[in-house]
């Protein structure tokens, strides 16, 4: 018996529905983050600065899992804002550190609002949302060292 399952369908792909949930999800925290002046890679940035600070650029990176040369720009904007700064490192002046202003700093207890209103905005049970960011984050740390072998000949 031959199966009728068309494995180009667009609704089977696994890409197309993390491609439609990321963008839906983010566009859930425009509206939320606007009134903090953030962008939602912007408020990345933040995230992991009010988890850690002062970090160096290249650890920022790592965390958001971005090239430096992607984060560059981002904290640029956050400096110009008042909510970062970056100096090169006393001990070694090729490492440029992030430190939060008073200003950033300030700006977490107002982020705090921010994740029960994306859990009101998406209408998901928070159980469910945080089963989904489980199942995520480990299919993200399953996929990571594979890229990171592919990409490796190309990084010396």
């Amino acid at each position: 018996m031959k199966d009728d399952v068309d494995l180009l369908a667009l609704d089977r792909q696994l890409c197309f529905a993390l491609a439609v949930a990321s963008r839906s999800v983010i566009g859930a925290y425009k509206p939320i983050l606007e009134p903090l002046g953030l962008t939602h890679p912007q408020y990345l940035v933040m995230l992991a600065l009010w988890e850690r600070a002062p970090r160096s650029l290249s650890d920022v990176a790592t965390v958001l899992r971005l090239e430096p040369a992607t984060l560059s720009p981002l904290v640029k904007r956050l400096e110009a804002a008042g909510l970062v700064s970056r100096e090169r490192a006393a001990d070694d002046e090729r490492r440029l550190d992030l430190r939060l202003t008073a200003a950033g700093e300030r700006l977490r207890s107002r982020a705090e609002e921010v994740p029960p209103q994306v859990v009101a905005a998406l209408g998901v049970e928070l159980d469910e949302l945080l089963e989904l960011q489980a199942r995520l984050t480990a299919v993200i740390d399953r996929v990571a060292p594979l890229r990171a072998e592919r990409t490796a000949p190309f990084r010396r």
